[in-house]
């Protein structure tokens, strides 16, 4: 079990409670794919994602990091049980999509990147520390069937 200190838990929720989901999440998204392109490789059927523009471009891709950040909102809303909120999905990734899970540490480096662009000055290193643990946990809760 994760021990979240008061100021770890108000700052996660302060950062998803001003977050715009339909900015950050594409954002996010797009620039793992662009960054990583063998991340690609698991969205075959997105249609166009031949280069940064078509990405950026792509509704699927807009569309799916929406979905990732409402799973992080999931999160979120239940710190003391990461494990148990994310069963589902890690056995949907790992069995049923095969997603190598180095590739949720990579959207959560992107997702980071995206935060600390739209928060500026005030995405401060106690910020980042409290962030960064969130999504660590994330990350291995969504790797847990792997393990």
């Amino acid at each position: 079990m994760v021990e979240w200190t008061d100021f770890e838990r108000a700052t996660i929720k302060d950062i998803f409670d001003k977050m715009d989901f339909e900015c950050v999440g594409p954002a996010a998204f797009s620039r793992c794919l662009i960054v990583y392109p063998w991340t690609q490789r698991y969205f075959g059927n997105f249609g166009n994602l031949f280069n940064a523009a078509a990405i950026i471009g792509n509704p699927n891709v807009a569309k799916h990091g929406i979905t990732i950040m409402h799973g992080l909102e999931r999160g979120v809303k239940n710190l003391d049980h990461m494990t148990e909120t994310y069963a589902e999905l890690s056995v949907l990734h790992s069995e049923k999509l095969h997603v190598d899970p180095d590739n949720f540490k990579l959207i959560s480096n992107c997702l980071t990147i995206v935060i600390a662009s739209r928060m500026g000055k005030a995405f401060t290193g106690e910020v980042q520390a409290a962030l960064q643990k969130f999504l660590a946990v994330v990350v291995f809760s969504l790797g847990k069937q792997y393990h």
